[in-house]
């Protein structure tokens, strides 16, 4: 139980994170399969049980202690992070930007070896995936962000795409609320100051989303695994870019090229001017430190995993 807990901090943590992907986490450690046929379980059977008062059999239907343990974990994490990274992110120093990216930059890239090698069988059609979920990749890392939105819909939106990105490896449901425009309001103001108004819609779009659409991935898994973890690493290698700890950020202008500012501050629209840093600093050598820690991190992770599902085949 308290491997499920940590397991759901570790994909919780990865879920705050623009350009990192829970379902990436849920994968190397081993529960991804088994996290999405519990989700999938969810259905017209699961219902009959609860109102017919058979509990037992509806929890067992669905693997509630599995589940709970998982979202419970996810839950904890996405509360104290966003108000962690709130602080981080809003800080006058740069440099725990930079840090805070760093170190994600590292979990990504040992990430695209961990679930990379998961491809039992390389042919023509694997590699075309992997190429096409790269230039996916590549294609919403240089889309401009939307304007922000707190319209209902469109929150209710936001969640059902959001929660779908989300448990899907590689691609990142932070990332895509940037895209959206909504990144900041919900993920970062709304979860620190538990701001129900937005957490409502945005939770019930993504129940909605994550019930339907993980029996379209349980479906595909099942069909074309190799082909779709390729493209799902593919999409991993893309977001290496938008991970990219120095860049410079542009910000949404007005007719007249006066920078928006919106509930006091400015208005992010997208990224620029990839660079190498300076070495010869002390803020880059940290970095650079964390980096590798973030691809021990994962190395560990992937390692303990694997023990554990030897140990423990049926619960792993």
């Amino acid at each position: 139980a308290i491997i499920l807990f940590f397991k759901g901090l570790a994909i919780g943590a990865a879920n705050v994170i623009p350009g990192v992907s829970g379902g990436t986490i849920a994968l190397i450690t081993g529960i991804y399969d088994r996290l999405i046929n519990s989700i999938k379980s969810v259905d017209a059977t699961a219902i009959k049980l609860l109102f017919q008062g058979k509990f037992k059999e509806f929890w067992s239907h669905i693997n509630g202690t599995f589940l709970t343990l998982i979202f419970l974990g996810v839950g904890v994490s996405l509360v104290s992070l966003a108000i962690f990274f709130k602080w981080l992110l809003e800080n006058d120093n740069p440099s725990y930007e930079i840090w805070l990216y760093a170190f994600f930059f590292g979990l990504i890239l040992v990430s695209i070896i961990s679930v990379g090698r998961t491809i039992q069988k390389w042919d023509v059609i694997t590699i075309v995936s992997l190429v096409i979920g790269l230039a996916l990749a590549l294609f919403l890392t240089f889309l401009k962000p939307g304007v922000e939105n707190e319209a209902t819909y469109y929150l209710l939106i936001c969640g059902a795409i959001a929660m779908c990105s989300m448990i899907l490896p590689g691609l990142s449901g932070s990332f895509v609320l940037i895209i959206m425009g909504n990144y900041k309001l919900i993920m970062v103001d709304a979860i620190s100051e538990a701001n129900l108004k937005i957490i409502i819609p945005v939770g019930i779009g993504a129940i909605l989303g994550l019930l339907a659409f993980s029996r379209v991935l349980a479906w595909v898994f099942k069909r074309f695994r190799d082909q779709t973890i390729a493209l799902l690493t593919g999409f991993i290698i893309g977001s290496l870019a938008i991970i990219w700890p120095w860049k410079d950020k542009t910000f949404l202008k007005d007719a007249n090229g006066e920078t928006i500012i919106r509930k006091g501050e400015k208005v992010l629209s997208g990224y620029e001017n990839w660079h190498l840093p300076d070495f010869s600093n002390v803020e880059t050598l940290i970095a650079v430190s964390l980096i590798v820690v973030g691809g021990i991190a994962i190395w560990a992770m992937e390692k303990f995993a694997s023990a554990e599902q030897e140990e423990n085949p049926v619960k792993a």
